[in-house]
């Protein structure tokens, strides 16, 4: 068994383009042949006196099956090269019959060198190292084999018996083993390659042929024996064995070529030229045992780049001029690639010259050449359309004279970004306008005016910094959003700062300039406006900015900030409203943030105020101060109120069938108490959820109370007659009275925050925190502190005889499914006369 060259192209044949590792194997297995076969010829012979054969004819015959053997060969193509399978072990079996085991190394050294060599002048043209190299490496192989015989028994002229059968065939294993290693190590050596798939492949393609060959041999030996005019009918079988032989090996390699085929074209279903031309070079190295493949792509501009690969697998790539139109040769197969009319490269596939092409490998080239121009022009029109694409979106969001931002792309990434930030993160809004810029085109022309937008804005791209915005909105008009506003403790420090950005960019932009050939100054109007980010979308921001532009022009100077006093049409609320209508239809917007209060003394829960948030999903989480006040003018003000009471009565309600008896406090609108029908539909809301009237408490303001519409007592009235209770929020903070008490029957009083936090520093809070605590117990009524954030506070209040309060020191507000766990606790540890919870993080 031998291995053919597949690797170096035809230039590096010579002794120096040949890998020491080869070198060193060559010289290695000729040594060992020379040795052996001298050795072996020293050693007596031990023939029969009365041999009819002379000696010499002996060994000439042996010689003559040695050559034989190794013409009749079979090959197949592997991954790394060529590998021929022959009748090798049937000769060693017959040899070691026939001829003394001393002779045998000589006698294929003779025979195998001499076919070989024949077969390299009519087909092979192998470089005569090579030639070296298998001669020696058979030779060696039957010594050894010669050696294994012989020692388990003796074959000369031996009759046949099972003993005779096993020394033989263990020659021959030996042979097979060592052939195959020397075959595979050689092909390793010459690819630099593991030498387990090339041995691996000799072994597989060899196993059927070796069991046939010992057969052979054995027969050849037995009819010897009897009669060696029996030889004359082992002809035809051998023909008819060798076809099978080709007909199997063919079938494997078939199967094998299929199933590479399969693989290679599935790689090339790739996106990307490269990706494509890389799979095809590398995958046709290994289907077609190839020494060589380029593939030349032909780009849309007229260039043509080439991918190249030798049997090292690696892949180069190089632009080179568009290929010359040549044929396929005896070793090189070239294949224009082309899908229909459309030229997409060229395919060329250079096979070792010891194994050109056969026809089948020529069909499998054309049919790889097809699939390999199919996935080119996908990958050609995959880019096309990616390129396409790319243009197509770039021109989307961009202006295609400054390449800024257009109107649309600004206004989308703009609300992107101010959802982004923290709900009162300030941003600002710079508008700008070119002052006169009418004037330039008309004077100038159209083209001075598009250069005169051009040079504005590559001076704005210079001057914006890591993530703000800049865009041009059509015309003249210039905005950018200034996201990264410093955050400080003055109100007034994000304007001021956005001031001195927008006089920073008017001056840089007048900096003088010629434009069609006339020096000018580009001065430009710049409205400025500063706002939280979830306070106004970026459309009301850009209002506004707007209203400041012209306020810039009116007054003759370049900068100008936006004064809400003189913004006549603000469109902030009624968008507000208008989602507020969506939010109470969505039914997860708008949410319960529920407090409790607690009982100073035990820490038992007196009570739960709710208060309504906003989850926004553009603005973000907004707090009553963002929405409260519009709500209270619109018309919204009756479902809103229905909405709020419904959402916390239901809270109630579970709380009852968790056996806690708490009431829950809703703050009640001073509009709202001008409705009649107030009253009714608080009391079906009631019927509703089941929940007794003594357990809602509805907070007032004391100018709700000092008011003198009678709708109002007679609202109040009604609900008092309903057993609803009532509690005036913010005591101490509007315009007080103590008539209103007298008037009012009230059943708590709420002390303003602003008092409690200031009774520990200011006698005047406190005396109003001692004064509401007594005139609550002399009324009998409740009172419950608000605002108490630190134990100090909470001391304090409870040396001045308060006995409730509510307030970060205690618990922050906590989702409606939580509150109920935490009442419960707050009770039973209020049987333990244990002290409440603190929220997390309170002082």
């Amino acid at each position: 068994m031998t291995s053919g060259r597949a690797g170096q192209p035809p230039d590096e044949r010579s002794l120096r383009g040949t890998p020491v590792g080869v070198l060193l194997l060559t010289v290695a297995v000729g040594v060992t042949a020379l040795a052996a076969a001298v050795v072996g010829l020293t050693v007596p012979a031990h023939l029969p006196p009365d041999d009819p054969l002379p000696g010499f004819v002996r060994f000439g015959v042996a010689v003559v099956v040695f050559a034989v053997a190794q013409l009749a060969r079979l090959r197949f193509r592997t991954a790394s090269g060529m590998v021929s399978i022959t009748w090798g072990e049937a000769a060693l079996v017959v040899c070691l019959y026939l001829v003394p085991a001393g002779w045998l190394p000589a006698a294929a050294l003779l025979g195998t060198g001499a076919a070989w060599t024949a077969m390299s002048l009519v087909a092979d043209r192998r470089p005569a190292l090579e030639l070296v190299r298998i001669a020696g490496s058979l030779s060696a192989a039957t010594a050894l084999a010669a050696a294994v015989a012989s020692a388990l028994g003796q074959p000369l002229l031996a009759a046949p018996t099972p003993e005779l059968a096993l020394a033989l065939t263990a020659g021959a294993v030996a042979y097979l083993l060592t052939t195959a290693w020397l075959g595979g190590a050689g092909l390793a050596l010459l690819h630099g390659i593991p030498i387990g798939p090339p041995l691996l492949a000799a072994l597989r393609g060899k196993l059927l042929m070796f069991v046939g060959n010992v057969a052979v041999g054995l027969v050849v030996v037995t009819l010897l024996e009897l009669d060696p005019r029996w030889l004359l009918l082992l002809p035809p079988p051998l023909w008819l064995l060798q076809q099978t032989y080709r007909h199997r090996l063919r079938a494997d390699q078939e199967r094998r070529t299929w199933r590479a085929f399969a693989e290679a074209t599935a790689a090339l279903n790739q996106l990307d030229e490269r990706g494509v031309a890389t799979a095809a070079v590398t995958g046709a190295l290994t289907l077609f045992g190839a020494e060589l493949v380029e593939v030349d792509v032909a780009r849309g501009d007229g260039r043509w780049r080439r991918y190249r690969a030798d049997t090292g697998a690696q892949v180069r790539d190089r632009e080179v001029e568009p290929p010359t139109a040549t044929g396929s040769g005896e070793h090189e197969l070239v294949r224009r690639l082309a899908v229909g009319s459309a030229e997409v490269g060229q395919l060329r596939v250079r096979f070792p010259r010891s194994a050109p092409p056969t026809a089948r490998e020529r069909d499998g080239v054309a049919a790889f050449g097809d699939a390999l121009a199919a996935a080119l022009h996908d990958a050609a029109t995959h880019r096309e359309l990616r390129l396409v694409t790319a243009r197509s979106s770039y021109e989307a969001v961009h202006d295609q004279l400054t390449g800024l931002l257009n109107r649309a792309a600004l206004l989308a990434k703009g609300d992107q970004a101010l959802r982004q930030r923290a709900h009162d993160h300030p941003v600002a809004l710079l508008l700008l306008d070119i002052n006169q810029f009418k004037e330039v085109n008309d004077t100038l022309g159209h083209a001075a005016g598009d250069q005169l937008l051009r040079l504005a804005a590559n001076r704005l791209a210079t001057m914006t910094r890591p993530g703000d915005l800049l865009g041009r909105l059509g015309g003249d008009e210039f905005a950018l959003l200034l996201t990264t506003v410093p955050v400080v403790d003055d109100r007034a420090a994000p304007l001021a700062y956005a001031l001195r950005q927008a006089r920073e960019i008017a001056e840089r932009l007048a900096a003088p300039t010629e434009v069609a050939g006339v020096r000018m100054s580009v001065e430009v109007a710049v409205g400025v406006v500063v706002a939280d980010a979830g306070t106004a979308d970026l459309t009301e921001l850009l209002r506004r900015a707007d209203i400041a532009m012209y306020q810039a022009k009116e007054g003759g100077g370049s900068v100008a900030a936006y004064d809400s006093s003189r913004d006549a049409a603000s469109t902030d609320h009624l968008a507000l409203l208008a989602e507020l209508r969506e939010a109470l239809e969505a039914d997860d917007q708008l949410v319960l943030a529920l407090q409790p209060a607690v009982d100073l003394a035990t820490g038992a829960p007196t009570g739960v105020e709710a208060l309504i948030r906003w989850r926004h999903p553009r603005r973000g989480w907004l707090g009553p101060a963002d929405f409260i006040r519009p709500v209270e003018n619109s018309e919204q003000l009756g479902s809103f109120t229905r909405y709020v009471l419904d959402k916390a009565l239901a809270v109630a309600a579970d709380w009852a069938r968790e056996g806690l008896d708490i009431p829950i406090s809703v703050n009640l609108s001073a509009r709202s108490l001008l409705d009649p029908r107030l009253p009714a539909e608080i009391g079906e809301a009631l019927r509703r959820h089941q929940v007794p009237p003594h357990r809602l408490v509805l907070e007032i303001t004391e100018t709700v109370v000092m008011s003198e519409l009678e709708v109002i007592d007679e609202v109040l009235a009604t609900l008092r007659a309903m057993g609803v209770q009532l509690a005036v929020d913010d005591f101490g903070t509007g315009f007080s009275s103590l008539t209103f008490l007298t008037r009012i029957a009230v059943d708590e009083l709420k002390v303003d925050r602003s008092f409690v936090i200031r009774m520990a520093d200011s006698p005047e809070a406190a005396a109003i925190v001692r004064t509401t605590v007594g005139l609550a117990h002399e009324l009998g009524l409740r009172v419950v502190a608000e605002g108490v954030e630190t134990a100090e506070q909470r001391t304090a209040l409870a040396e001045l005889g308060c006995t409730a309060a509510q307030g970060y020191h205690f618990f922050k507000p906590m989702p409606a499914d939580k509150i109920g766990a935490v009442l419960g606790s707050l009770r039973d540890t209020a049987r333990r006369n244990v002290l409440p919870f603190r929220a997390d993080g309170a002082s």
